[in-house]
């Protein structure tokens, strides 16, 4: 397993040393085209976001949810391919080279890159992590230990229904942070309750000592600020994504609104973050 420093390890210990948790935010890449998509990306630091999770599209995202479907078919319709997604890293890198990126996704786009080109590919354009939803622990030579070989982090999903005896198997070679999907069923479709994720969250940190990042169901700065008081950090996806398709004219281009309007939003949910551990510090 890889022991080099990643930029996700020294972003968690920059927010533990301030004594608050992070806000991750989730985008699909090229949606709704490939310049918006970067216009958005660009200014996600700015806006408070700690790390930006990169949605790599594709045509049948089964664990997510109507938003983030919808926002994969934008994308593959205004051409965004694997390549492009890490083109896209590549141009956000030369302007930021500390916030830490990760690509979320499903195996089989990087299956059809080819892992053995694909994971330096990923190094070069400044890819810190993957998350992929559909390769248990039992796949982990398909991907997983190779990623972890050539320096990225590689980060897996806990649910509530990981019980005691498969958290080990879950928790075994995941790195960078542990993402706790706070409810069952598919994004964007529940909302997340502070009061049941707290002692989830104990409990995978019993087992581990990697920050633990929860997502689904985070809609509003109040609901990321519950989060922020009993996790590492806040993972919003669909809310954002939501934010971009309300801002699509009626043949689905980006208004000239859309960049200002999503970041306002996200520069909210950071306020709701960052304000929410110093009521307990």
């Amino acid at each position: 397993m890889g022991t080099t420093e990643t930029r996700i390890d020294r972003r968690f210990a920059a927010l533990k040393e301030t004594g608050r948790a992070g806000l991750v935010t989730f985008i699909t890449a090229g949606d709704p085209d490939l310049e918006s998509c970067y216009q958005i990306m660009k200014g996600l630091p700015a806006a408070g976001a700690d790390i930006i999770e990169l949605g790599m599209p594709f045509t049948d995202p089964m664990a997510d949810g109507p938003s983030i479907q919808a926002s994969s078919q934008r994308a593959l319709k205004a051409g965004t391919t694997l390549k492009k997604t890490l083109s896209l890293v590549k141009r956000f890198r030369k302007t930021d080279s500390e916030t830490p990126i990760v690509c979320m996704g499903y195996y089989n786009p990087i299956y059809s890159y080819g892992v053995d080109q694909f994971l330096p590919d990923a190094i070069e354009a400044g890819v810190d992590g993957l998350i992929i939803v559909d390769l248990p622990p039992e796949e982990d030579h398909e991907l997983c230990l190779p990623a972890l070989k050539a320096g990225l982090n590689f980060i897996r999903l806990a649910t509530p229904t990981t019980d005691e005896k498969r958290l080990p198997a879950v928790l075994q070679n995941t790195s960078g942070f542990v993402y706790y999907v706070s409810i069952t069923g598919i994004t964007g479709t529940g909302s997340a309750q502070a009061q049941n994720i707290g002692p989830s969250v104990a409990r995978i940190q019993s087992h581990s000592k990697l920050p633990v990042a929860v997502g689904f169901g985070i809609k509003t700065p109040e609901n990321a600020a519950d989060i922020a008081r009993v996790a590492d950090a806040a993972v919003v996806g669909s809310a954002i994504i939501d934010r971009i398709a309300a801002n699509l004219d009626a043949d689905g281009q980006a208004q000239d609104k859309m960049t200002g309007d999503v970041l306002s939003f996200v520069q909210s949910l950071a306020k709701g973050v960052q304000d929410a551990r110093k009521e307990t510090v």
